[in-house]
């Protein structure tokens, strides 16, 4: 019995499949294969034996277990698994490293774009290890 709530797209790239140029996908996407080229999508998630080498990856989120390399911009968050491995560039608004997650790119974390006032005043200047510092981007180079 299917309740009112929106259906949404599951898609899986399985462990033996490897797929070379462009995907674009709604809903979840999950990578347990191998991938090369660019990926355009809302939520993706790249499995443990995952490998991803893109030139271009825009989503809302991205959960690495496995290997990515390339450049990622992710409109919400980025969440670096301990399994997972990251190296290239990244644009991200929030940044989730687990413990033995490896990140070696560069890093630019963006705050929302309501943000842009000459100065941060109220709960969100302390919410934050960079808060003090006030700008609308925030460069992290490993």
């Amino acid at each position: 019995m299917v309740g009112k709530k929106d259906k949404q797209n599951l898609s899986i790239i399985d462990k033996e499949l490897k797929i070379e140029g462009s995907i674009s996908s709604t809903g979840k996407l999950i990578i347990k294969g191998q991938v090369t080229g660019t990926i355009d999508g809302d939520v993706v998630i790249i499995a443990e034996d995952g490998r991803v080498d893109s030139s271009s990856t825009r989503v809302s989120s991205l959960t690495i277990g496995g290997n990515f390399q390339g450049e990622v911009t992710a409109s919400k968050e980025l969440i670096i698994l301990s399994t997972g491995t990251c190296a290239g560039k990244v644009e991200c608004q929030d940044l989730i490293v687990e413990n033995g997650g490896v990140l070696n790119a560069d890093v630019a974390c963006k705050t929302t774009g309501k943000m842009k006032g000459p100065k941060m005043t109220g709960p969100k200047s302390e919410s934050g290890m960079f808060a003090p510092k006030l700008s609308d981007e925030k460069q992290i180079e490993l």
